[in-house]
């Protein structure tokens, strides 16, 4: 019986002195009220975010579902930590013990504020957009916002860091103070890197371009696909990504094609000389009438100028220029209008009995070390002999033309026309007027 007492004692004094200097008792009570934190967390995540859940989902509005999305995460391991605090209450620790865990749970709890403050950045970050989008556009507010909202977000980790280390005795003043001294050293290597911070909000506040824009530079034409803080990102249309300093891009000339209002035609269209009058004022009426009868051309005189006149006499033609804008600024649709409006030229040109010109040229010969051209059948009559040149040799002095095919002389062409053959030798085939070409 004695010794049953002895073992007895044994056990009392184990459970007394416990782990640390804490009876195990507390020990075991510590661990009950955490697991009951712990339950309490499942509770809040299952009864109370699940209903604030339904009640944000029946607004009109998304900021209070983005903002009980960031905050479900800090606010279950809000629990975690407030479990840990009062469980170290019902269990005092030894001293060094004590306040070593104690700086681990204010740690903690600092972690735990920043993080949130963290995470409400995006959700938050819905007054800026609308400040900016009253002021500069919707699209510029957007790229703003997501820029303010990384920058922030720097900020706070930097200060998260800062708070915990003090929680740990770090002198943080002497370490900002001998970062000073190296952040001169650095700023001087840092140049570009300022420079390209400071050109990339040039061209958000400029509105110079944003994502998604089709931007052309004086080195790289393509899609913008990324702003950051130092470069950024264009895809060329074969599809390589470009990285380009901001810095240059808020200095070089930058043409945004996406802020076309119209896309502009410009064409030269050249028909043949032998053109009438007539025939070219109906080729110009009938590009004029469809233009300004289709929907798919801006024709406001206070939007865009529209053009269509006969330009000049060029070597090979008579140009009508055209110039006007389409309503689409689309690629695609662009080229299909144009594919539509270039049939109708077609028709019309030939509707009237012309043709377009193409390039035309001719040969003149002075001597022929062989005597005489062979004639074509049926102008050995009508080809008179030319005198041999004095310096020529004895040979015989030709004209070779180079003729095109023509759709029929105009009214008062043939006696001109027939003059010419008479004068000249052809080496083929008469191929038509010699004003003919583009």
């Amino acid at each position: 019986m004695t010794d049953l007492t002895a073992f007895w004692q044994e056990i009392e004094a184990v459970w007394r002195r416990g782990v640390f200097g804490v009876e195990i008792d507390s020990i075991l009570l510590a661990i009950a009220i955490f697991i009951v934190f712990v339950i309490l967390r499942g509770l809040f995540t299952w009864i109370v975010i699940t209903s604030l859940g339904r009640l944000t989902a029946k607004t009109e509005t998304t900021v209070d579902d983005q903002i009980l999305a960031a905050m479900k995460e800090p606010l279950r391991f809000t629990f975690f930590v407030a479990g840990l605090f009062f469980a170290m209450r019902v269990a005092p620790l030894p001293e060094g013990v004590d306040a070593y865990v104690t700086k681990v749970i204010r740690s903690l709890i600092a972690f735990t504020i920043f993080w949130a403050i963290y995470r409400m950045a995006i959700p938050l970050s819905f007054a800026l957009d609308r400040a900016f989008t009253a002021m500069r556009g919707q699209e510029l507010g957007a790229a703003l916002k997501n820029f303010a909202v990384r920058v922030f977000r720097v900020i706070i980790v930097v200060l998260g860091i800062a708070a915990i280390l003090e929680e740990w005795d770090f002198d943080i003043a002497a370490v900002l103070g001998g970062l000073g001294l190296i952040g001169m050293a650095v700023a001087f290597g840092a140049q570009n890197l300022i420079s390209n911070l400071f050109g990339g909000l040039v061209i958000f506040l400029d509105k110079i371009f944003v994502e998604g824009h089709w931007i052309r530079s004086a080195d790289v034409e393509g899609t913008v696909e990324k702003i950051g803080f130092r470069t950024t990102k264009i895809r060329r249309f074969d599809k390589a990504l470009v990285t380009v300093p901001n810095a240059k891009l808020s200095d070089d000339a930058v043409v945004n094609f996406s802020l076309m209002t119209n896309r502009r035609i410009y064409w030269m269209i050249g028909v043949e000389y032998r053109t009438t009058q007539e025939q070219l004022a109906q080729v110009v009426r009938g590009i004029n009438d469809y233009v300004y009868g289709n929907d798919d051309f801006e024709t406001d005189p206070n939007r865009v100028s529209t053009l269509i006149h006969v330009d000049s006499f060029n070597d090979s033609s008579i140009d009508i220029m055209l110039y006007c804008f389409t309503k689409t600024t689309k690629w695609a649709e662009w080229m299909e209008v144009k594919e539509r409006l270039l049939y109708h030229i077609k028709g019309l040109v030939e509707d009237a009995g012309t043709g377009f010109a193409f390039p035309s040229s001719s040969l003149y010969v002075e001597t022929l070390p062989f005597g005489r051209p062979e004639a074509i059948p049926g102008t050995e009559d009508n080809a008179p002999e030319r005198p041999a040149s004095p310096d020529s040799g004895g040979g015989q002095q030709a004209q070779i033309t180079e003729k095109r095919p023509a759709r029929g002389p105009s009214p008062g062409q043939d006696q001109a026309e027939e003059g010419r053959k008479s004068s000249a030798h052809h080496t083929g085939p008469d191929t038509g007027d010699e004003g003919e070409g583009s």
